[in-house]
């Protein structure tokens, strides 16, 4: 995983080139970026960093409940971004982007992509059980069914979910952000901590950036949002730890992993992941957790629940740059060289 490397363009190059289609021949007219109401200010600080306004749409709903989407601009031609996390309320915000892609699709835009920083229903990628859904593969095809010709979407739980999907698909990460934010704590010794076999290749990535030694956690999870601890595998005595995860939910693997820590012998532990789900009491687990700090991301809306522990670190700089590139024809992969 490598930093970001992208050049600073001047913001009226970003919106007034003119984007290339699939087929690197079909020119599109302007960029328009529009929102749902999952996460708005991300959506204004990724059009700030564009130079571009926001949309105009009115995105609400009629008495009985129904969503009530109307684009209030000309689309004809254009190539359309649609920016929508689909966090709690998940099923609402599902539905929003939904019909804002097909309002779209019926205004003639030239193309339509839909910018998806944290994907809902991605833990579903598998028959874990019989008589189970792979719930986010029928996501998938929603949202190419609704008229997305492209996905950009943030640290996918399970990368395979890239192919559930039959159009194009941008899958960025967070970890250069993190990692920036990181060093400049100027740790040493340090020790990445994955809190579950399945996000090594995510740690040793990380771990390997740091040049920093990488831990694994052995731990069962005998039902969904409860798991159980039961070994450190690696050499995590005398050193600061950084658990990595794709993103913290009720927030109890967390810090039972975090104490088991520092029974091991680590002197501080800190947390960084991309998507702060933090459901329930997950606030106050953290509050009274052994970590020093959590980090994490706004690709879900998060303000209400920062505290002395949490640190919310922006993307919007690094999904601006990847709407742009896009737009322009240009690499997305050389952000991450």
């Amino acid at each position: 995983m490598a930093d970001l490397v992208w050049p600073m363009v001047d913001s009226g190059t970003r919106t007034g080139e003119q984007g290339r289609g699939m087929d690197g021949n079909k020119i599109f007219r302007l960029l328009k970026v529009f929102t749902g109401n999952a996460n708005r200010p991300l959506a204004q600080d990724i059009c700030r960093y564009l130079g571009t306004p926001l949309g105009k749409s009115t995105v609400g709903r009629f008495a009985d409940g129904e969503i009530n989407v109307q684009i209030d601009e000309n689309v004809r031609g254009c190539d359309c971004y649609v920016i929508q996390s689909t966090c709690r309320p998940t099923n609402e915000n599902m539905m929003e982007l939904l019909i804002m892609m097909d309002a779209l699709r019926r205004a003639s835009a030239g193309r339509i992509t839909a910018v998806i920083p944290y994907f809902g229903y991605a833990r579903a990628d598998r028959k874990t059980a019989p008589r189970v859904p792979i719930s986010s593969k029928l996501m998938a095809n929603l949202i190419t069914v609704a008229g997305a010709n492209r996905v950009i979407t943030m640290d996918l739980h399970a990368a395979q979910i890239q192919g559930f999907f039959d159009i194009p698909v941008d899958h960025l990460f967070a970890a250069p952000v993190i990692l920036q934010y990181i060093r400049k704590k100027k740790l040493s010794n340090v020790v990445v901590v994955s809190p579950d076999v399945g996000g090594v290749e995510r740690a040793r990535a990380f771990a390997k950036r740091l040049s920093a030694k990488l831990a694994i956690v052995d731990k069962r999870r005998p039902r969904p949002n409860e798991a159980s601890v039961y070994n450190i595998i690696g050499d995590v005595k005398g050193r600061p730890a950084v658990i990595l995860d794709d993103m913290v939910d009720t927030g109890g693997t967390l810090t039972k992993v975090a104490a088991k820590l520092r029974e091991s012998g680590v002197t501080k532990v800190f947390a960084a992941c991309v998507h702060g789900v933090l459901s329930g009491a997950a606030r106050d687990l953290v509050e009274k957790s052994m970590l020093e700090e959590l980090i994490m991301t706004d690709s879900i809306p998060v303000g209400h629940l920062e505290s002395s522990k949490i640190k919310v670190l922006s993307i919007a700089p690094l999904l601006g740059e990847a709407i742009s590139r896009n737009h322009q024809g240009k690499s997305i992969s050389a952000l991450f060289v």
